[in-house]
């Protein structure tokens, strides 16, 4: 296919390259949502061919996708009652000024309100409603006519088979998967021998043309539109009406319709929702801009195509198609052996992609991959890039199977492969480095001076194998170490001193315990108290910490299992045996690990350390589930966010990442941006980062 970067470039036979290549790809997109090109290429691709097409008028194919709704994809057998149109695109915001003049000079006179909401990644539907029952469901097809999947309609969430009124009326929307219903999909796939889906939108149509399958999968509907309904209704009120008819709409999302007296407050609500897009449940590949008065979108029209009333502000593609080069495989510092996939370079949403993960062996079972496909890659804001699926049907042959490691890439010894994640037999010994440096982080022992290269000098020593090794260390030993002076070898002894007497939740995170990080170790540290309690709870006891459960206790159980003479050693030093109040009794299980002295002293200690229990349960924040964003100010702004979690809970409360129905107060700071829209949505009691402060200054840190 001949580069769109330049639409001027082609040449008669690249444009009919170009049109047969988005033909091809409109067919697929519209029909099964698999499609050998990305949302942004494929977008280039039409600019071109339209491009080209208007600047050689007599030339242009009959079969080109330019002007056809769903680009020229193919209809069904059941025509629609009213077309269902595509929508014009715009990719700037000075493309989308032109387009409001051209609209107003249209009208001849300024549009009176715009409305704002997303434009979700799924498939377009009509949903047939009789005396407010649901009679029959309808693909959009080539907008006038569609194929019928009313066979799937009971598996579509938000789509009602019952109106809360008996209204004959035609609901329009899109069906798609959520992220987490995507996910699940491919689970119940994979376990049934299936293929995973490339990616929602491919599971989305593939699901809903699919009959007898043995296993059920859902979608999830948002309507935008109606027919049938008042057409005196400003676009706002429809939405409204179709919330109270019983239908879902994006109102339900932090992404939720927005009425714009402007259309700078059009632009700012663009802008609003594309900063919530990573954060959002489904996937948007634009922002929708509609005229909201009747008046304005009946007398501006429709084309063959599109509205002329409406478009689409397409934003940056979070997915995109390139070629998997090779699998590195690389060591965790808790010995887990890691693929990472090797891509060629694809920019997506702004950012140069290389490298994305496979999380284990199983997945790439899973999902088929083999060296040299070609792969749908997604990345969402500032997640972590994967790889989701080849693209089968562009194999051409020479694609070559991925070798799993037979040993150890690091140190050569023998992998378990008893998990889906792939491990060293030596564990975390065969990462000494990595262990000591994550245990000395910040948030951890906070061993300042402790560095990368500081630790891999001490254990190519041999004076550390583990970090209980830190706290037997002498001056005279790093005193014999290449740049170690008095002063360095002072100021990390006197580090390591202090890191001895860190609470117990952060010795804990500082094992690297896996399924357990910063505010797990919190938890787990909070409901019991003390390293020896934590040691004598069975799997059944730690699954009763909030967000553990069954299996993550299970694999909690053996590492500290594992870490027994880890712990003893780090006892018999003096570290991790500070003991709290536990939050609630902690039944113990079988008897185990850690010196009897160690047990008796924490033992007594709890006892001394119960009375405090009742006032930290009376705290400010007790029964408050804080959430903190945006940048700290005044007495706050030293502290780390692990700091501000760890002050939230001294303060008797439980600090959690993510706005939720159950978070009661939310800390926000400057640029609190999305968490804050959705803190205001939900109507959570919002406080300054100085109004906090004055809340729990009893327990802020000395300092």
């Amino acid at each position: 296919m001949p580069s769109m970067n330049d639409a001027a470039l082609l040449t008669p036979g690249d444009y009919a390259d170009a049109v047969a290549t988005a033909v091809r790809a409109a067919a697929a997109y519209y029909t099964d949502g698999a499609t050998p090109l990305g949302d942004d290429e494929y977008d280039a691709l039409l600019r071109a061919v339209a491009a080209y097409e208007e600047a050689h008028p007599g030339e242009v194919l009959p079969d080109s996708p330019t002007g056809k709704v769903a680009g020229g994809a193919v209809g069904g057998d059941v025509p629609h009652s009213v077309p269902m149109l595509s929508l014009d695109n715009v990719f700037s915001a000075e493309e989308l000024a032109d387009w409001a003049a051209g609209l107003e000079r249209r009208l001849g006179r300024p549009v009176a309100a715009w409305c704002v909401e997303p434009k979700l990644d799924g498939l377009a539907v009509a949903a047939r409603y009789r005396a407010g029952r649901l009679e029959r469901l309808i693909t959009r097809g080539d907008g006038l006519a569609g194929e019928d999947i009313s066979h799937a309609a009971d598996a579509v969430l938000g789509l009602p088979a019952a109106l809360a009124e008996p209204v004959d009326v035609e609901l329009r929307g899109e069906v798609l998967l959520t992220r987490e219903q995507f996910e699940h999909a491919n689970e119940v796939r994979t376990a049934h021998g299936a293929v995973p889906f490339a990616n929602p939108r491919n599971g989305a149509a593939g699901t809903l043309r699919a009959k007898d399958r043995p296993y059920r999968i859902e979608l999830t509907f948002f309507g935008y539109g109606a027919v049938g309904l008042d057409e005196g209704l400003t676009h706002s009120a429809l939405l409204e009406r179709l919330a109270a008819l019983g239908a879902n709409t994006a109102a339900t999302t932090a992404a939720r319709p927005a009425r714009c007296a402007t259309l700078e407050e059009a632009r700012q609500r663009i802008d609003e929702i594309a900063a919530l897009r990573a954060e959002l449940p489904f996937g948007i590949d634009g922002v929708v801009v509609k005229a909201d008065a009747a008046a304005d979108r009946q007398e501006a029209g429709s084309g063959s195509r599109a509205p002329r009333w409406a478009v689409a502000r397409k934003l940056a593609a979070e997915h995109k198609v390139t070629r998997l080069l090779d699998v590195e495989w690389n060591v965790g510092r808790t010995g887990i052996i890691a693929p990472r996939a090797v891509l060629e370079p694809v920019v997506i949403d702004g950012v140069t992609v290389t490298y994305a993960t496979l999380h284990n062996p199983a997945d790439i079972t899973r999902r088929g991959l083999m060296l040299g496909d070609r792969v749908f890659v997604y990345r969402a804001g500032d997640v972590i890039p994967r790889v989701e699926a080849p693209l089968v049907e562009e194999r051409t042959g020479e694609e070559r199977p991925i070798v799993f490691p037979e040993a150890c890439p690091r140190c050569g010894d023998a992998i378990d492969t008893g998990e889906q994640r792939w491990r060293c037999a030596r564990g975390r010994n065969c990462q000494a480095v990595a262990s000591v440096i994550y245990a000395a982080g910040r948030d951890q022992l906070d061993i300042e001076g402790l560095g990368g290269t500081r630790a891999v000098q001490l254990v190519e020593s041999g004076l550390v194998a583990d970090v209980a090794d830190l706290f037997s260390l002498t001056r005279e030993q790093l005193l014999g170490l290449e740049r170690m002076g008095d002063t360095s070898t002072d100021n990390l002894l006197a580090a390591i001193e202090t890191a001895r007497t860190q609470p117990l939740n952060r010795v804990f995170c500082a094992l690297g315990v896996r399924g357990t990080g910063r505010t797990m170790s919190r938890r787990i540290a909070a409901h019991f108290g003390s390293m020896a309690a934590i040691r004598a709870a069975d799997a059944e006891t730690l699954a009763l910490v909030d967000g553990i459960g069954p299996e993550k206790a299970r694999v909690v159980v053996a590492e500290l299992a594992e870490l027994a003479p880890l712990l003893d050693r780090l006892a018999a030093r003096g570290v991790g045996t500070a003991v709290s109040a536990p939050q609630a009794p902690a039944v113990p299980g079988p008897a185990g690990g850690g010196p009897a002295e160690e047990r008796a002293a924490e033992e007594g200690a709890a006892e001394e350390g119960a009375a405090e229990e009742g006032a930290a349960q009376a705290g400010p924040l007790a029964g408050e589930a804080v959430v903190v964003t945006g940048s700290m100010t005044g007495v706050l702004a030293a502290l780390s966010r692990n700091e501000m979690n760890e002050l939230i809970e001294r303060a008797g409360g439980k600090a959690s990442s993510s706005v939720s129905k159950r978070t009661t107060l939310l800390v926000a700071g400057e640029k609190a941006g999305s968490k804050r829209a959705k803190a205001e949505e939900l109507g959570i009691r919002i406080v300054t980062p100085d109004d906090f402060a004055v809340l729990v200054a009893d327990h802020l840190p000395e300092g």
